[in-house]
């Protein structure tokens, strides 16, 4: 018999009609009452929050990490947490980098709300029970399962705002899928190396992410520095590429950078000359791989918290690994 832990947080599977619109209203017991618990596991339930993900801030993700160490600590033998799609792959990645166990943490949501006349959480959140339950789930580190796939914390990002199949993992995904109430691997087990972080703490670095368009000129950068900006993301043109006003921006801004693609798929290299990725090389950025700009935020705040003198062999190391 397998002991999983339901970290209930609100989201969209939680959610109920009210005043003209929907609001998560559903404790965690009500939501696991929607679905089927497989034969052989036993679920407790922590209801952390009940609330949208698009309103969560520092203080809750920091408090839902220490929630999932406390399960741990407790044995289960894996954890999954109901969560709004809207930050889902930003939280997801977060707690990926601090997980450093064995036993699997699954994400999962709906895109329909509870009371749908076809509403997609309880299938969801059965078979990410089923996935935390499952030995095949171990070494795997944080997964993100939905709608009979299941990705990688790194790399899943949500493609659809209203489709039931709302996330993929591109070149990543998925590593498991549940077929005829089964978990069958997809893929080898691996499990990235997680970055020291107080979960104690109240925040982390205030980390911006920078847009580039058409026209784009210094002046986001500039604003996002005197908020208080500890490090920029910047969220760049195609393979890592920008423009000749950003690039004297970044050389001369005295923080971290880390470079990614406004693309959905594809890694960042530095290719190009005028503004391009090798000018940002040069000017002192670092380049992301295939991260997604808000994934790559949670890395570089992380990487701030555990290094704040040297975030960038931090982060030169764990994306090596």
């Amino acid at each position: 018999m397998s002991l999983v832990r339901l970290l209930a947080t609100g989201g969209t599977i939680a959610s109920r009609r009210e005043s003209g619109g929907h609001r998560a209203t559903a404790t965690g017991a009500e939501i696991l009452a929607t679905t089927t618990v497989p034969a052989d596991c036993r679920v407790s339930i922590t209801d952390a929050a009940t609330v949208g993900s698009f309103a969560w801030q520092w203080p809750d993700l920091l408090a839902l990490l220490r929630r999932i160490d406390d399960a741990l600590k407790d044995g289960v033998d894996g954890v999954v947490v109901t969560h709004g799609t809207d930050t889902m792959e930003e939280v997801a990645f977060l707690t990926a980098l601090a997980h450093d166990d064995p036993r699997p943490v699954v994400f999962t949501g709906a895109q329909r709300p509870l009371d749908h006349a076809a509403p997609d959480g309880p299938a969801n959140l059965g078979d990410a029970l089923l996935v935390a339950s499952d030995p095949l789930a171990r070494e795997r580190g944080v997964l993100v399962s939905f709608d009979g796939r299941v990705h990688p914390a790194r790399g899943t990002t949500k493609v659809d705002t209203l489709s039931t199949r709302g996330f993929t993992a591109p070149g990543r995904g998925p590593v498991l899928r549940l077929a005829g109430g089964r978990v069958q691997p997809l893929a080898p087990a691996a499990r990235p190396s997680a970055l020291p972080l107080d979960v104690t703490a109240e925040a982390l670095p205030r980390v911006d992410v920078i847009p580039l368009y058409v026209g784009a000129d210094d002046t986001l950068l500039r604003s996002a520095l005197h908020a208080g900006s500890e490090g920029l993301v910047l969220a760049a043109f195609g393979a890592g590429n920008a423009n000749p006003t950003l690039v004297g921006a970044i050389r001369d801004c005295g923080v971290p950078v880390l470079v990614c693609s406004r693309v959905p798929s594809g890694p960042v290299v530095p290719m190009y000359r005028g503004g391009g990725g090798m000018d940002l090389a040069e000017a002192g950025a670092l380049f992301g791989e295939d991260l997604s700009p808000w994934q790559a935020r949670m890395l570089l705040a992380v990487a701030l918290a555990g290094a704040p003198h040297s975030p960038e062999e931090l982060i030169r190391r764990w994306l090596a690994a």
